[in-house]
């Protein structure tokens, strides 16, 4: 066995109450071992994989560089932004799994997971790829409001939603909608409510771009005023 000195930075710091941990771990452990330790104690340290650096002894490092018995390893949230936002507006790729690392808690029972993909036909047409248009700041805005909404409406938790801009290939998640609640009914009926709202009033827009060449705008977003 070896023991490895562990230290917290920044929301590091603020999920595991720490500023410094000590771990023992077999021998021949790595960097990405470790780090696969600290997410099964701390959960919601797993919404920063892949914007992690790494550092072993004040040297930079790599997940499958081996530890030595007396390291000390830092696990590096990113210098400027952090863990994911519950709600955003982005041309990355979605991670549903971040989103339900950031609303799951202990007195949760259910986490529901909507992820709505690009799919290969519309109205009886071949697509060949979708694009999404967004006024983001105030999306961003409605998509929080509409989660608020959500929580007076039903007995839940933190709500998180993701929405892709940009182009979009078949197969590729558009959206991610993740809702924790103690129990399964009022996150699944609060998760297509929504879904709903989010097609009737954030500013979103899809162009569906068709197999044959053309393109249009498509779908029933913004066609309905706010239900209350």
């Amino acid at each position: 066995m070896i023991q490895v000195h562990v230290r917290y930075f920044a929301a590091h710091r603020d999920i595991t109450g720490h500023s410094e941990e000590h771990f023992q771990l077999m021998d021949g452990a790595s960097v990405g071992d470790l780090w696969q330790v600290l997410v099964a104690q701390y959960p919601r340290l797993a919404g920063f994989e892949g914007s992690l650096l790494y550092a072993v002894n004040e040297e930079f490092s790599q997940p499958g560089d081996l530890l030595a018995d007396g390291d000390t390893v830092a696990f590096i949230p990113p210098v400027s932004g952090g863990a994911p936002e519950l709600f955003a507006i982005s041309p990355a790729p979605l991670d549903a799994a971040a989103l339900q690392q950031l609303v799951a808690a202990p007195d949760m029972g259910a986490v529901v997971t909507f992820v709505g993909v690009v799919r290969d036909n519309f109205g009886g047409k071949a697509t060949a790829y979708l694009e999404y248009e967004a006024y983001a700041p105030m999306a961003v805005k409605v998509l929080r409001q509409i989660a608020q909404d959500a929580q007076g409406r039903w007995q839940i938790g933190q709500v998180a939603i993701h929405h892709r801009v940009g182009r979009l290939e078949i197969g590729e998640a558009a959206v991610a909608i993740v809702v924790a609640a103690p129990h399964r009914h009022a996150a699944f009926e609060a998760t297509e409510w929504l879904m709903d709202q989010i097609k009737a009033v954030v500013p979103i827009w899809k162009r569906e771009c068709w197999a044959d060449g053309t393109s249009e705008w498509v779908g029933g977003e913004q066609q309905r005023r706010p239900t209350s």
